[in-house]
């Protein structure tokens, strides 16, 4: 059996001849001296396979960015240990808490279980491919002094960027958790959340903790408190903290469930000053689904509200079950990464999670994909 889909053409793919040519104009734009991939990974328990096929595209397409201009390509992951660990909720007022994995586990932790989880596939892929990497939690993230800084210097534009991180009610999250010793609890929400002073070295925040009542935290350049942001903000923040770069183009990759999504995020970058050139690159790898269309979710099944697809099986949502050996699991994602890249219509679309099991248990014959065409020379950006 042939495992090469059928797909549809779409308006994106029919502008294409290579599904990595969606980057050619910002290569152009730019020249830049090197390509850095980045994808933010929730460490929240094993991976599933939309994780995995979404790394290994990474590696895959950074090969061949490499190859098509000529520019050292590498994969930066961000582990996000901010993913809320255990949530409560207050019965007298209603609000809920929440620890995240970082607070819950603790930093020795968190790297034992980035070690187990994810190392294995992360050094496999760049051994096979030669495709450099790094591993950064968002812990480590958000205490570092630039990061900070371009917090504390989005502040006062807030007023133009809220709606776009939060259209519902106007109010972007933010978590500072209690400083208590061994606490950690933080307001999900945020309601109660208040910045009382910020200026370009410090910010003075007021929260409520579910264990110990009001408290306030000073977040600082030199990295004091813990600054957790959600989605959208958190997104803001680091994609700001990219901009400056001259020398490197960022390219964010993420799962297709972020088209959505990321319209906010580059409303939100262009209301506090960054001009569409700014906006770092975006790849937006196959999604997963299941038979109605929904994303494909571990959580949902787990928690029993979802029932495993038609063709799915239980490898998918946690890889460790893989059948084989880590090598024969790498190579039938990289396998499932060439043929989705042999085509802008196998790349930008949805696959059902039996298709994906089908393609990484009946492998294709491989074919030989069309050369990639010469890139227009980077001295045209001028």
């Amino acid at each position: 059996m042939n495992s090469y889909p059928v797909s549809p053409n779409t308006v994106l793919a029919n502008a294409l001849s290579h599904a990595i040519d969606v980057l050619t104009p910002r290569v152009v734009d730019s020249a830049p001296e090197r390509v850095v991939f980045i994808i933010g990974t929730q460490i929240n328990g094993s991976p599933h396979i939309g994780t995995s096929l979404v790394q290994s595209l990474t590696f895959a397409t950074a090969v061949r960015v490499r190859d098509k201009f000529g520019l050292p390509a590498e994969a930066w992951f961000s582990a996000l240990d901010n993913a809320p660990y255990e949530i409560v909720r207050d019965n007298e007022t209603g609000h809920r808490y929440q620890r995240t994995y970082a607070h819950a586990l603790g930093s020795h932790a968190i790297g034992e279980q980035i070690d187990a989880l994810y190392l294995p596939l992360f050094a496999t892929l760049s051994s096979r491919l030669r495709v450099p990497y790094s591993i950064h939690t968002y812990s480590q993230q958000q205490a570092g002094e630039h990061f900070r800084q371009t917090w504390l210097r989005v502040l006062p534009r807030m007023a133009a960027a809220r709606w776009w991180l939060a259209p519902s009610a106007g109010v972007a999250h933010l978590r500072v958790t209690c400083p208590h010793a061994g606490c950690g609890w933080a307001e999900k929400h945020a309601e109660r959340t208040t910045i009382r002073e910020s200026g370009a070295d410090h910010a003075k925040v007021t929260a409520v903790c579910i264990e110990h009542g009001t408290y306030e935290v000073t977040l600082d350049r030199s990295g004091n408190g813990y600054l957790d942001l959600a989605t959208l903000y958190r997104n803001l923040v680091k994609e700001l903290d990219l901009s400056g770069s001259r020398d490197t183009l960022y390219a964010m990759v993420k799962g297709g469930d972020w088209v959505f999504g990321s319209q906010l995020v580059d409303g939100a970058l262009q209301a506090v000053g960054l001009n569409p050139r700014q906006i770092p690159a975006r790849l937006f790898c196959p999604q997963i689904v299941t038979d109605t269309g929904a994303k494909l979710s571990k959580s949902l099944i787990r928690e029993g509200r979802a029932d495993l697809p038609d063709g799915a099986a239980p490898w998918m949502l946690d890889t460790r079950e893989w059948p084989g050996t880590l090598p024969d699991f790498v190579e039938r994602l990289l396998g499932v990464a060439e043929v989705t890249l042999s085509d802008p219509r196998h790349f930008f679309r949805s696959y059902s999670a039996g298709e994906i099991g089908r393609m990484m248990t009946a492998p294709a014959t491989r074919s030989i994909p069309a050369p990639c065409p010469e890139p227009p020379p980077l001295a045209s950006a001028n």
